[in-house]
């Protein structure tokens, strides 16, 4: 009778491991079949729709996120996703504390996925549809007074290559308002020195965008002073590269604008997208046009580049309540 029990359990063991390994290669294959369908639609993205490589990246982030979670309720294909199964992962993040901001980009990232999808026919409908962004607060960005300006512009004042690099680094990027990844991916030919202008490409559009003479002088002492001695590389096209000779990253630069912010002084947060709204701030305020400014910092829509008109106006009560005698 033992034998006989014996031989049962080692038969239901023998079992449970065969459907085991079933289960397994299903949600293997699940896993590989939508991250197949995800990366036709990063090649999508990257080919047809020209994004950035920045919006690919979060795309690609939070679509991977969704499979995992899809694989932990053993769900093989896309095609079998609900869309109760769609609201359970935003129940999910909301019950995980992620922000109202990161729970929106997520329901953009599938809305955007489930429209391939829908498109190339992979898919019979878009479940999206069920699926709401959460209100986000929309909060002011920070930005530096003129004197802030000037205290963060003259911190790198010293003469070593590193300090001139950071010298003109910091003048390029408040003198044109541009992005840090378009920044540190500067080329030389990118810089038109003589003529006071740098061309940035956004995909397979190009803005050209003036600077003035302060960061022009700071330029012209990186590249005949500093560059030789920070660019090992020769035949390397890049303007600005880290200590180490390589391209310099975007927490690179974060950590230098937060070294010398510390520096001068300033007690406020600061990223190196401060410096991107205070250059749109102050050309504003003294008088800039806003399709201009909307030019210069790439936006495609003018609604995004109004949010500093709106910001100058509020500056300007706040100066005029502090001073006017009969305020």
């Amino acid at each position: 009778m033992n034998l006989l029990f014996l031989n049962f359990l080692l038969i239901m063991r023998f079992v449970y491991c065969l459907c085991k390994q079933y289960l397994d290669r299903q949600k293997m294959r699940a896993g590989k079949h939508m991250e197949t369908e995800i990366n036709s639609f990063m090649i999508y993205l990257h080919n047809i729709k020209k994004t950035s490589e920045n919006t690919q990246m979060s795309y690609h982030r939070d679509l991977m996120k969704v499979k995992n979670f899809m694989e932990e309720l053993g769900i093989a294909d896309v095609k079998k996703i609900t869309a109760t199964n769609l609201n359970s992962y935003i129940l999910y993040l909301e019950k995980n504390k992620f922000s109202a901001a990161t729970i929106s980009r997520n329901i953009a990232s599938l809305k955007a996925f489930y429209h391939y999808l829908c498109k190339e026919g992979m898919v019979a409908e878009d479940i999206t549809g069920v699926l709401h962004a959460p209100k986000i607060e929309k909060k002011m960005p920070g930005i530096l007074s003129p004197d802030e300006v000037v205290r963060l512009l003259e911190q790198p004042c010293g003469t070593s290559p590193k300090e001139i690099r950071d010298k003109a680094m910091l003048e390029l990027l408040y003198a044109t308002g541009i992005r840090v990844t378009e920044l540190i991916t500067l080329t030389l030919k990118d810089v038109n020195l003589q003529m006071g202008y740098l061309v940035c490409k956004d995909n397979d559009r190009e803005r050209i965008i003036p600077f003035g003479n302060a960061a022009k002088n700071a330029l012209d002492h990186y590249l005949e002073d500093a560059r030789m001695a920070i660019v090992t590389d020769t035949e390397s096209e890049y303007l600005f590269a880290n200590c180490s000779g390589q391209p310099m990253s975007r927490q690179g630069f974060w950590k230098l604008v937060k070294f010398y912010a510390k520096r001068a002084g300033i007690v406020s947060d600061i990223t190196p997208h401060t410096l991107r709204h205070s250059f749109a701030v102050h050309l504003v305020e003294n008088g800039a046009d806003l399709r201009s400014v909307q030019e210069m910092l790439g936006h495609s829509d003018i609604s995004t580049t109004q949010i500093y008109m709106n910001m100058s106006r509020n500056r300007l009560r706040e100066v005029y309540a502090k001073a006017h005698p009969r305020r």
